[in-house]
């Protein structure tokens, strides 16, 4: 399939179908060119995309298909994933601009990884057992939950479609995939996979849509659960739809994490963890660490380490492999980003780098690193969710304060400890209100449960815990002889 061009046709019971909607422009943030078009789905495909994944539940083979059979075709689309790992990497470089190194070794890498996690977790999984006290014995089984609507956002496009898509199947639901507008052709590449890995029809239906159709979806009476990942303010709007039906959903929504460094921290690896830690996709991450506490004492030599770090990240042509910084996904992206700047110098805060638009990049949404000192917890821009590689350090006066700031947040995503006493490092750790976080940066893996505390969501995706958000628990009461033999 030729990804640029204009494409008429969405991923519907197993077929490309015509569309009934408008076009989207799915514009490059680097040459500001239009690269190519899709169908935004309107209410009539919703429509029919939500009745193909019904009728494949109710009446399809895939519920009732044994578990191994489900896992080796699961297995054939890790095997498609991992060859296509290229593709997919330009793909989402350029549609939204994620430095070639990091989509090939994150972007592309990580829904291979994700399917080879949640096929070990699956193949433990408890979907049925026997469980016996002296007032009874039942069986208990895990039920798919049943037709999914997975709603993804445009930061991460093909590894946050794989982390719902793939338990969700697994557990014997179906699904209604809706991509960003922003990053839609990886989408169709992965329809592609999809129909080559034997999926039957209606399994997996992948409609892109503007507003409008995705809350037609995200309310359709024929959907069981949402599946969400994006913002907190789109995430209470997805929650209020949920409620009014008692729909099921998961939301992994945003974040204002911080990193807690430690007077006895390494501050060499402070910082080069932050690289990606801080600045990774442009800073267009939701656990990125955004918030750097440090004592009063080692603030201006963590502050000098990072602006040396800085100055060490190329900014420019993403499809360049020396560039570590691209640009932002859109022009609004840009201005919104650039609203909290200036809030950041109008309130006070010291500008240490960055803080404009890089020279000699006439085109293309860039916006340079940036760094803020002097950042008051108070301040908007260690409140609010950025998400632009914008960078602010904030001093405390001791390791109680720095839990009291790190706490002090709407958000509750992720968030770092560094020290060299990892033992001290980690007791901190377990006093951050926050569904994750990283000693020493470390990541947590893909097998451990990741979401959120406060606004930052609701549910897990990961692990056992996120197989459990695709499957709701049945108990059958059994006599006593069936509940032996069965045991």
């Amino acid at each position: 399939m030729v990804w640029e061009g204009r494409h008429d046709r969405l991923f519907i019971e197993g077929q490309w179908v015509p569309a009934h909607g408008e076009h989207l422009k799915v514009v490059s943030p680097f040459t500001e060119k239009v690269i190519a078009e899709v169908p935004s789905a309107c209410p009539e495909d919703i429509d029919r995309a939500v009745a193909a994944a019904r009728e494949a539940f109710e009446n399809g083979p895939w519920p009732r298909t044994p578990l191994k059979e489900r896992m080796a075709v699961v297995e054939e689309l890790r095997r498609l994933l991992a060859e296509h790992q290229e593709p997919i990497a330009q793909l989402i470089t350029d549609e939204m601009g994620c430095p070639i190194t990091q989509s090939r070794a994150i972007q592309a890498v990580n829904p291979v990884r994700v399917i080879e996690a949640c096929l070990e977790t699956t193949s433990g999984y408890p979907f049925r057992s026997v469980r016996t006290d002296q007032t009874g014995s039942a069986l208990v089984t895990r039920e798919p939950v049943g037709v999914v609507a997975a709603v993804v956002p445009w930061n991460v496009p093909m590894g946050i479609s794989i982390q719902k898509v793939v338990p969700a199947v697994l557990a014997g639901c179906t699904v209604v995939l809706k991509p960003a507008p922003q990053t839609a052709l990886d989408a169709y590449l992965l329809g592609e996979l999809i129909e080559r890995a034997g999926f039957p029809a209606g399994v997996v239906n992948i409609v892109a849509a503007e507003r409008e159709s995705s809350e037609h979806l995200v309310a359709h009476r024929g959907i069981d659960k949402v599946s969400f990942t994006g913002s907190t303010t789109a995430g209470r709007r997805i929650a209020a739809l949920c409620g009014h039906d008692i729909r099921r959903c998961t939301l992994e929504l945003g974040g204002k994490s911080a990193a807690l460094v430690l007077d006895d921290a390494d501050l060499d690896q402070v910082v080069e963890a932050l690289r990606l830690g801080a600045f990774r996709n442009n800073g267009q991450i939701c656990t990125l660490k955004t918030r750097v506490l440090v004592s009063q004492a080692r603030q201006a030599e963590l502050v000098e380490r990072l602006r040396s770090l800085i100055d060490s990240m190329p900014v420019g042509d993403p499809h360049e492999e020396a560039t570590q910084i691209g640009p932002l996904v859109s022009a609004r992206q840009r201005e919104r980003v650039e609203h909290y700047i200036a809030a950041g110098r109008r309130e006070g805060a010291t500008l240490v780098a960055g803080g404009g638009r890089p020279r000699g990049l006439e085109r293309g949404w860039f916006v340079e690193p940036t760094l803020f000192t002097g950042v008051r917890p108070e301040m908007t821009i260690a409140r609010e969710e950025i998400f632009g590689p914008v960078l602010s350090v904030v001093t405390y006066r001791d390791e109680a304060e720095a839990v009291d700031i790190a706490n002090d947040s709407v958000y509750g995503l992720s968030g770092a400890v560094f020290t060299t006493d990892t033992r001290r490092g980690l007791e901190l750790a377990s006093r951050i209100r926050t569904g994750v976080v990283e000693l020493n940066g470390h990541p947590a893996g893909l097998k451990a449960p990741f979401g959120g505390f406060k606004n930052s969501g609701i549910g897990r995706e990961h692990g056992p815990e996120g197989l459990d958000a695709y499957t709701e628990p049945r108990s059958i009461g059994l006599p006593p002889d069936l509940a032996a033999s069965l045991a």
